[in-house]
């Protein structure tokens, strides 16, 4: 079923879909409810997320109190924006989100799909609750509470100890989103692309899409995705 799966591609605007589905619970309106992490707590969602896509769709997304007169009027907006063209250019409406939703920030950065191509020379191995007092020691002690929420568990070891993990930080039935963390002496070396494709095959072992987002300044997170040539479909943006 999951080969049948990975030959039939998503579209970008599917991608951003599964996207703002990972990040966010939903209502049966499709309001958004709080922050999906698979470990124990309700964060608040953002009150606005916007997804743009590199063949020019928009989909936007209003947290469940937001008043319905508002939504109509910053859904017209969203209907406006251009095609997003890289990964720093704001939203053409930025302004006009922020004054009508009384924002008191925001956040945007590209989205990628990890594709079913993705491969390592590297070998890495799954970690799980059985294994985790071995391999989850110098650096990543803090994982072990949290190891049972976040598989697949996908870790490169050096020296007999885990040095860069990609794990699952959003989960659906659908599509789980990477969560990448490599020890400080040991980034530059690849390890990160390695850990990202092996989880990526772990994830559509289970016949669900494995993606990929960072924030747009983070430089380190773009060039591993550079790397390990990710498919870009877009870019995203909330209002919290």
């Amino acid at each position: 079923m999951s080969e049948h799966r990975d030959e039939i591609k998503p579209t970008d605007h599917d991608l951003m879909e599964l996207h703002v589905e990972a990040l966010f619970t939903h209502d049966q309106n499709k309001r958004l409810r709080i922050i999906n992490e698979p470990w124990p707590g309700e964060a608040p969602a953002p009150r606005f997320f916007l997804g743009r896509t590199i063949e020019g769709t928009t989909l936007c997304r209003f947290r469940h109190d937001v008043p319905e007169m508002l939504i109509e009027e910053v859904e017209r907006l969203c209907a406006d924006e251009p095609v997003v063209r890289d990964f720093q250019t704001k939203p053409k409406h930025v302004e006009s989100y922020m004054d009508l939703l009384q924002g008191e920030r925001f956040t945007m950065g590209p989205c990628f799909l990890i594709p079913a191509e993705a491969a390592t020379a590297l070998q890495t191995v799954s970690i799980t609750k059985e294994n985790m007092t071995e391999y989850l020691r110098g650096g990543f002690e803090w994982l072990t509470s949290e190891i049972n929420y976040v598989q697949p568990c996908t870790a490169l070891i050096c020296e007999g100890r885990a040095v860069s993990i990609c794990r699952s930080v959003r989960i659906t039935p659908k599509a789980h989103e990477a969560g990448l963390e490599t020890l400080e002496e040991f980034r530059g070396r690849g390890y990160a692309a390695a850990v990202i494709a092996g989880w990526a095959a772990a994830v559509r072992q289970t016949g669900v899409v494995p993606l990929y987002s960072t924030s747009w300044d983070n430089r380190a997170s773009q060039r591993v995705a550079g790397k390990s040539a990710l498919f870009w479909y877009g870019v995203n943006f909330t209002i919290t």
